[in-house]
C-alpha cells in the first residue's frame, strides 16, 4: 500500500471537545491523508470519543502524560506520509488550508517547514512568524518587563517588517501547526525530548534552518487556534515548563553562564510576583485569586527552574 501524501499528528491531553472540533475540520477517510491522535493519559473520555466518533483516526492511547514533545515524536515515528503535519488539538483547519500547504511544499523543494496563518476564533490573525530571539530579548520577552522592551526588539522578533498577506521566509513559526517535509524530518530527526513542552518548536526549526532548509509562513493557509487550553488547566506546571524550557534553550545555544543568569533572573521575577500577590492578599483584594497565584509562584520557586 503506497504511503499517504499527508500524515496529521495531534497530541491531546484533556481537551476532548476541542479535539472533536479539530477532527471534524479534517478530511478524514481520504486515502491520501492519515490522522494519528496521540492521547497523553486524558481523564476526560478523549480516547473513547475518538474510538466511537472517529474510527478512521489511528489512536495511540498512552497510560502516561508523554508531554508535547515526546508525544509528537511518537506520532512522527508511526507516520507514513510524505508530508507530516503537526497540529495542536485546539485548532481547526479552514477550507483549502491543507491543499494550499501541500501545493506550496511541492512547488518549493528547499522548503522544509511551512507555518499556516493562525487565527483567533473571531477571525483576527495571531502573530505566527518569528525571528530567532537574542539573549538580551530573553530577559524581557514573556516576563513582567515585556511592556518595557525596546519597540525595535519586539518588531524584529515578531517579524513585523514582513508582508502579512504574502509567503515569507522566516526563522521559525509557532508550533501549533507545522507542515514538515519528510526528507527534512529524516535528515534532522524529531523534536528534542529534553523539552517537555515549550521552546521545542523553536529548537527544532533552528536545527532545520542550520541543515539548510527554509521555513516559510504561508498566509493563504489558515488555521483557527484557540490557544493554550491544555496548559491553562495546570498554571504552576505551565510556568515551570515554559521557563525551564526557556532556560534550556539558552543553555543549548548561548552557553551555561547565560542560562544560569537567565534562570536566576526568572526566579527573581517570580519572587517579586509572589511578594506582590501576598501583599494584595493581606490587603483583602480578591483573596481566592491571590491565594491561587501565590501558591503557583511558590511552586515555581521550589522547582528552581532546573527542569
Amino acid at each position: 500500500m503506497p504511503p499517504p501524501a499527508i500524515s496529521i499528528i495531534i497530541v491531546s491531553w484533556n481537551v476532548r471537545e476541542l479535539l472533536r472540533a479539530c477532527l471534524a475540520s479534517l478530511p478524514l477517510g481520504q486515502p491520501d491523508v492519515e490522522v494519528i491522535v496521540v492521547d497523553s493519559a486524558s481523564t476526560d473520555g478523549t480516547p473513547a470519543m475518538v474510538r466511537s466518533d472517529y474510527p478512521a483516526v489511528r489512536l495511540v492511547a498512552s497510560a502516561d502524560n508523554l508531554g508535547y514533545t515526546r508525544g509528537n515524536n511518537l506520532g512522527l515515528e508511526q507516520a507514513r506520509g510524505r508530508c507530516l503535519f503537526i497540529l495542536n488539538p485546539d485548532t481547526e483547519l479552514r477550507p483549502g488550508a491543507l491543499d494550499a500547504l501541500q501545493a506550496y511544499m511541492q512547488a518549493h523543494p528547499r522548503v522544509g517547514v511551512i507555518g499556516p496563518q493562525l487565527l483567533w476564533p473571531d477571525g483576527a490573525p495571531q502573530p505566527t512568524c518569528r525571528r530567532f530571539p537574542t539573549l538580551a530579548l530573553a530577559f524581557f520577552e514573556s516576563t513582567w518587563l515585556q511592556r518595557l522592551t525596546p519597540r525595535g526588539w519586539l518588531d524584529r522578533y515578531y517579524a513585523g517588517d514582513l508582508p502579512a498577506d504574502e509567503p515569507a521566509v522566516v526563522d521559525w513559526v509557532v508550533g501549533a501547526a507545522l507542515f514538515v517535509r519528510r526528507e527534512t524530518y529524516t535528515q534532522v530527526g524529531g523534536l528534542d525530548e529534553g523539552f517537555f513542552m515549550y521552546s521545542e518548536e523553536l529548537d527544532w526549526q533552528r536545527r532545520i534552518r542550520a541543515a539548510g532548509w527554509q521555513v516559510v509562513h504561508l498566509p493563504a493557509a489558515q488555521v483557527v487556534h484557540h490557544a493554550a487550553r491544555s496548559s491553562a488547566q495546570v498554571p504552576a506546571a505551565t510556568h515551570i515548563r515554559f521557563n525551564t524550557s526557556k532556560v534550556r534553550y539558552y543553555r543549548k545555544y548561548h552557553g551555561p553562564l547565560a542560562a544560569e543568569a537567565l534562570r536566576w533572573y526568572l526566579l527573581g521575577h517570580f519572587a517579586v510576583q509572589l511578594a506582590l500577590e501576598t501583599g494584595k492578599w493581606l490587603l483583602g483584594h480578591r483573596r481566592d485569586l491571590r491565594r491561587a497565584r501565590a501558591a503557583a509562584y511558590r511552586e515555581v520557586l521550589r522547582s528552581g527552574l532546573r527542569g
